[in-house]
């Protein structure tokens, strides 16, 4: 073990964490840092994994047919700051801001970022992932449940996340980062 992974393991819980620790991790675990606490980063649940394909297909397919930027998906670093370092379910850049894309990571935020709520999960992503993404500028934030297979979309107004449509088990939800993008909920939650 080197001396900066040993460095790395002797943190205590309250020292912070920055990303330049998180690159000297080296194990198999997911982990994210929210405001300079390490998160493991649990593996979904399958009805997890399926809504995120299916969604992910969906936001894929449209953005590559109308060449309006990339899509990305788990694992995949967004860096949001020194001390915040979190890996989306799913992630939409824009075209024109596509030089945030580096090599190892997203150095900034995402235009549209999604996740997928697991039980586990909720109050880490329905409060404290959302008070972040809206203080780092996120324009629009999808939040999906799968076991209520609902989505509710969230987009930047005034610097302030409001609501701007959700569904539940049937109907269409639409972005408004990502013109004419509307998504069937039943394609979303069925296999």
């Amino acid at each position: 073990m080197d001396t900066q992974t040993a460095e790395l393991s002797t943190k205590s819980a309250t020292d912070r964490y920055t990303y330049k620790d998180y690159l000297l991790i080296d194990d198999d675990k997911r982990y994210e840092i929210l405001r300079g606490g390490l998160i493991m980063v649990p593996a979904p649940f399958t009805n997890h994994q399926r809504a995120s394909r299916n969604l992910e297909f969906i936001l894929c397919n449209f953005v590559k047919q109308k060449k309006l930027g990339e899509v990305f998906d788990a694992p995949t670093d967004v860096v949001l700051s020194e001390d915040i370092v979190v890996q989306p379910d799913i992630l939409f850049i824009n075209k024109e801001r596509l030089d945030i894309i580096k090599e190892a990571a997203i150095m900034g935020s995402p235009d549209l970022i999604v996740e997928i709520i697991s039980p586990s999960s909720a109050s880490y992503d329905t409060v404290e992932k959302r008070d972040i993404y809206e203080e780092y500028g996120v324009k629009e934030y999808w939040l999906v449940f799968p076991q209520e297979k609902a989505i509710e979309i969230l987009t930047l107004e005034d610097g302030v996340y409001r609501e701007l449509c959700k569904g539940r088990k049937t109907g269409v939800v639409r972005s408004k980062i990502i013109v004419g993008l509307e998504v069937d909920l039943k394609e979303v939650f069925e296999s």
